[in-house]
């Protein structure tokens, strides 16, 4: 395994490098062949690829990938920003008590579980600079249905994410069994826990899933929304963008489904759901201190 090493970054030469992955374990097989275990770093993907297939990037490749990583989250969260502003100027346009008063915001609460460490610490990140209360837990995947109604009795919130490494089995052609996912299964036997919990799909919204995981076992399970309708790669960001418009959409108002996904940065390909009310509150008066 000279040359590649653990923790590295690296791209799949047979797909041309299209991905950058880091390198989260080697192995050797039976056989003698050396392989890598991989997991994207903007993609919610895991992988095994021999190391013989791997190219290792320079650290002025790493440093390009980061500043585009960022500076497309930033973009993203400015559109979120003006929207908020342009929903608050409709709801005071005109209302001079109200605008006098002041009004503060109370967006809906997330429990975010992550199988992945490095992705939850950006989805936290993301979550206070867009002003969302969100308690995380970095939980393999298998080991999410166990742990769920504990969480759930814990903190209570508005808003449940299930995420982290998922894909589709090699050379499989049966994307209507889920044993053919890495993980899509545990995320449904998640889903369904979390359901004993909380019957009603308004009460507790649920968003599960990652990279090509089957998306119509997660939403028959009971979640609101699931990835991934067309079995492609979803952003890390993706969850967080879907539950930002959760949490600041009006507990009178149905979420635009079309607004929703259309606000992701994979779209209707990545992610899909049902028509669910919002999480959002408005207060009034707002305090001087």
């Amino acid at each position: 395994m000279e040359g590649i090493k653990v923790g590295d970054i690296v791209g799949r030469i047979s797909y041309g490098c299209d991905i950058f992955f880091k390198v989260v374990e080697l192995t050797v097989s039976k056989d003698g062949r050396k392989n890598a275990r991989l997991k994207g770093l903007d993609k919610r993907l895991c992988a095994t690829a021999p190391v013989e297939d791997l190219r290792k990037f320079e650290p002025a490749e790493v440093a390009a990938f980061w500043h585009s990583f960022m500076t497309r989250n930033h973009e993203h969260m400015k559109r979120i920003f003006k929207r908020r502003e342009l929903d608050r100027q409709r709801l005071v346009r005109g209302n001079d008590e109200v605008s006098r008063l002041g009004t503060f915001d109370v967006p809906g609460s997330v429990l975010h579980i992550d199988g992945d460490g490095d992705y939850l610490d950006l989805c936290l990140t993301t979550y206070r600079q867009l002003g969302i209360p969100a308690f995380g837990y970095h939980i393999d995947e298998e080991k999410q249905p166990g742990v769920i109604t504990e969480l759930l009795q814990k903190h209570r919130p508005d808003i449940l994410v299930l995420t982290g490494h998922d894909g589709i089995e090699k050379n499989t052609s049966n994307f209507a069994d889920l044993n053919n996912y890495h993980h899509s299964r545990f995320f449904v036997e998640a889903v369904k826990k979390a359901r004993l919990y909380e019957k009603s799909r308004d009460d507790l919204v649920i968003f599960a899933g990652a990279c090509q995981s089957h998306y119509e076992a997660i939403l028959e399970a009971g979640a609101n929304f699931a990835s991934s309708p067309h079995r492609v790669l979803i952003h890390t960001f993706d969850p967080v963008f879907v539950v930002e418009k959760i949490a600041y959409t009006s507990i009178y108002d149905y979420i635009s489904l079309k607004e929703i996904i259309a606000g992701t940065i994979t779209g209707f390909p990545g992610i899909g759901g049902i028509e669910t009310r919002g999480k959002y509150r408005l207060g009034l008066p707002k305090s001087p201190y």
